[in-house]
């Protein structure tokens, strides 16, 4: 079977170049600025759909459902999953938490006789420094939220009520726009067919295919990220509670990592959000401990930021870690913490879009001839331009006679061909 031939490439005249490419993008700028949380309830909703697109057609292959009704499983069973992961880690992770409440007072005491101890040591010592009063006040309190916290609701206020009600109406819409993508991903796919170069007819040339296939790869990637650093945060705390460095670290090494990989899923903060549970335990325990877990937090960011993300995204989005680092910048300066969240996977849809057109495009050169699609160049053996041909006779060209009184130059009769 011959393999499939690649259609020529689209030449860009230089009068696009220079006026339709420009405008072009202005025009998209505009548009994006004055759409503001429309494009980004869209942006949301395209890259849900992108996600979801490859299992609703999974539902039409292999069950035989009509594509709304895959849809609609596709829907159910994405909600089903994240109330059945929710339930599988409920249980070990309230456990501990529970665990971690009845423990809070010993914490305390603990934390009281280590102040006492270095104040006996100032008072031996001559220092006049008075920590243990303090202390005990400050631990207390400490004490008294923590529980209050772990037991009671934070009372909603109107502003939160109304922020949470906000984004309670841009999440059912994101859902949606969301279903109608999914419902119309056909149409859809073939009008961007219609809009793009054409490719050669297999799907690794096709352009909906490839961009369905970087969001996915990057969908993975960050799964797999976060499984990573949260079996590495538990894992290390729970060798440090071994040694007896951290002894909470072995009881609640589970809900530490479990804490942490989901918090990976955060741009920024999310590594400093997912250390903090483990450092308040660790400064009930002892400052020291204290110390030695944000040590080992430290440590694990620089191994994320070095190591780990740099392979995992590398893989998955075939991105320049510069390009990820210059996409979670741009993004989070953009729209915040919702753009640094949709930064990569847009970069790789990005990336898509420009491999493929610069495989299918083709912009006419300035200062040269026009570009003509298709046209082979000359053999060795074909005649040229200026080689006589086989009517022709060899030999210098007859001499040109002078322009007589009865015949007028030729020059005066011919146009001129200058642009």
């Amino acid at each position: 079977m011959d393999a499939p031939t690649s259609p020529p490439p689209v030449v860009v005249p230089r009068w696009v170049q220079l006026v339709m490419l420009p405008l072009a993008v202005l025009g998209l700028y505009t548009a994006a600025r004055a759409a503001g949380d429309v494009l980004l309830v869209f942006t949301i909703a395209g890259v849900f759909a992108l996600i979801l697109s490859p299992l609703v057609g999974l539902g039409q292959r292999r069950l035989r459902l009509p594509r709304a009704l895959a849809v609609v499983a596709v829907f159910l069973g994405f909600f089903s999953t994240l109330a059945g992961a929710g339930f599988l880690l409920a249980t070990p992770v309230a456990d501990q938490a529970r665990a971690f409440e009845r423990d809070v007072p010993d914490l305390v005491d603990e934390a009281n006789l280590a102040l006492l101890d270095v104040q006996a040591f100032f008072d031996r010592n001559g220092v006049d420094v008075e920590i243990a009063a303090q202390g005990e006040t400050a631990l207390s309190t400490l004490q008294e939220r923590v529980l209050r916290g772990s037991g009671e609701i934070v009372a909603l206020t109107g502003e939160l009520l109304r922020r949470l009600v906000e984004v309670g109406f841009y999440l059912i819409l994101v859902i949606v726009v969301c279903v109608y993508m999914l419902v119309y991903a056909p149409r859809i796919g073939a009008l961007v067919r219609s809009l793009m170069p054409a490719g050669d007819g297999t799907p690794a040339d096709d352009y909906p295919t490839r961009v369905q296939r970087a969001v996915f790869d990057y969908v993975r990637g960050q799964l797999l990220f976060s499984l990573i650093m949260g079996s590495s945060a538990g894992a290390g705390l729970w060798i440090m509670g071994s040694l007896g460095i951290f002894p909470e670290g072995r009881t609640y090494a589970l809900a530490f990592g479990a804490w942490f990989g989901l918090m990976e899923l955060v741009p920024y903060v999310g590594p400093l959000l997912g250390a903090i549970p483990a450092l308040v335990v660790a400064l009930f325990d002892d400052p020291l401990t204290a110390v030695w877990v944000g040590l080992f937090f430290t440590a694990l960011q620089q191994l994320e930021g070095h190591v780990v993300a740099p392979q995992v995204f590398g893989l998955a989005l075939r991105l320049n870690p510069l390009v990820v680092i210059f996409a979670l910048l741009f993004g989070g300066e953009v729209y915040g913490f919702l753009g640094a969240l949709l930064a990569l996977p847009i970069a790789a849809v990005v990336r898509e879009t420009v491999v493929y057109l610069r495989r299918h495009l083709v912009l006419e050169a300035w200062g040269t001839a026009p570009v003509v699609v298709g046209a082979a160049p000359p053999g060795p053996g074909a005649p040229s331009s200026t080689s006589p041909g086989p009517d022709q006779p060899s030999g210098p060209p007859p001499p040109t006679p002078p322009p007589g009184p009865d015949r007028e130059d030729d020059t005066e009769r011919l146009p001129s061909m200058r642009l």
